[in-house]
């Protein structure tokens, strides 16, 4: 794989050449030791490309999960508690203690129910989202998942890789791709999200 773009959002590349230059190496050369060659066997059912063969997302995320976890990164779990009062989750949604959420919560009289937030690989406080499902997984990222890590503390930076628009056509209908995402980040504003990112578009070699 190469790395086709990239797009600096809230300063997100220029945090990790000057704070984590070691880490950006790590992630380029991670990227282009993926074999997307290994990944270009999936014989579509789909009317429009019945017969061809595409890439598989499920055999790229495995590649890039391998490459990843080989140079320790590690995926991160974040379990918590909700519920429906709107007062009560303002005074809990910053908990950090579970126990003590679910508690507060309880103790107001209402039910405490268990979810969580989960990103694909983290190290360092950078995050990393490698994302080959549908056009709305990558907003869920932004505004959810990186949104999540970076308003606890957890992370300085999120990273989101995507495919372009050439590697895109390559795969089943509705993989969300850099460049329609690029001008979605574009369109809602150089603060929004309010965490720093990288988006990173992909493509084969």
């Amino acid at each position: 794989m190469k790395i086709g773009q990239i797009y600096s959002h809230l300063n997100g590349m220029e945090f990790l050449l000057v704070h984590q230059n070691t880490l950006w190496e790590e992630i380029r050369s991670t990227i282009e030791s993926v074999d997307a060659a290994l990944a270009f066997d999936k014989i579509s059912k789909e009317k429009t490309k019945a017969g061809k063969v595409l890439y598989s997302p499920r055999k790229l995320n495995a590649l890039f999960k391998d490459g990843f976890s080989k140079r320790g990164w590690k995926e991160s779990n974040i379990r918590y508690f909700v519920n429906e009062d709107l007062k009560t989750t303002r005074e809990t949604v910053d908990m950090r203690d579970r126990n003590a959420q679910r508690q507060a919560i309880t103790d107001n009289g209402f039910t405490a129910f268990g979810t969580y937030n989960q990103v694909d690989f983290v190290k360092d406080r950078v995050a990393i989202e490698v994302q080959f499902g549908k056009y709305f997984s990558v907003q869920y990222d932004l505004h959810v998942k990186h949104t999540f890590f970076f308003d606890r503390g957890d992370i300085d930076v999120g990273i989101e890789i995507i495919p372009m628009h050439s590697l895109m056509s390559q795969m089943s209908s509705g993989v969300a791709w850099y460049e329609n995402e690029l001008t979605n980040i574009v369109r809602e504003g150089r603060s929004n999200p309010s965490v720093p990112i990288v988006l990173i578009g992909i493509e084969p070699d």
